[in-house]
């Protein structure tokens, strides 16, 4: 990463490569970044590579840019497409009223160019906060249909009754008969000392 100074007051960019898998490269992506923010006066003033899914939370990298964004060392993000920035739409967005709150634009080699201070960045937030609720209900959709036919084909969820405290709870009170412990009980029945005292908490339990 090059050093963070901003030079004849220009704004200053962080560049943000990305692949998904270790047989690609960034060099291209890199390359063409570079070229296209000395074409616009932009001052680079960090190259950040990452090799990550895209579907991926913990990038590192980004979270780097991220935190330069919110401390004001940057102006801008400059990306060769979106879909090398955000997760989705709805982690787009997310980090797009970010950066605004922080005065940093996130520029995309292809043309689109949010800054959500002004109107044209506004309307294209609005549109794209539309599609990411419409995103959200599609999740909740596949996900409430996949439980639906998976209900339907006898598949059963949450933890199985008669699991196996439960079908441990004679013996765990034929065994505290004898006056052993409920540590030493759960350590012969193979059960937790707070599931050994489950069996006493109502008179059967199956």
């Amino acid at each position: 990463m090059e050093n963070l100074e901003g030079k004849n007051g220009r704004l200053r960019c962080a560049i943000y490569v990305r692949v998904s898998t270790k047989d690609q490269n960034c060099d291209r992506q890199e390359t063409e970044l570079v070229s296209y923010a000395a074409r616009c006066g932009y001052d680079v003033v960090g190259i950040f590579r990452e090799i990550a899914s895209g579907a991926r939370i913990d990038r590192q990298e980004r979270k780097k840019i991220i935190q330069l964004a919110r401390n004001r060392s940057i102006d801008l993000i400059l990306v060769s497409e979106l879909t090398r920035w955000g997760r989705s739409t709805i982690d787009l967005i997310g980090t797009l009223h970010q950066l605004q709150s922080w005065g940093v634009s996130l520029v995309a080699q292809n043309g689109f160019q949010f800054d959500l201070s002004t109107p044209h960045g506004k309307m294209i937030a609005s549109i794209m906060a539309t599609l990411a609720e419409f995103e959200r209900d599609l999740i909740r959709e596949r996900i409430s249909s996949g439980i639906a036919n998976a209900r339907a084909k006898g598949k059963v969820f949450g933890r199985p009754r008669g699991g196996k405290v439960a079908k441990s709870c004679d013996r765990v009170r034929a065994m505290s008969k004898s006056g052993k412990s409920y540590a030493q009980i759960g350590l012969e029945v193979g059960i937790s000392k707070s599931s050994v005292g489950k069996c006493f908490e109502c008179d059967r339990v199956k």
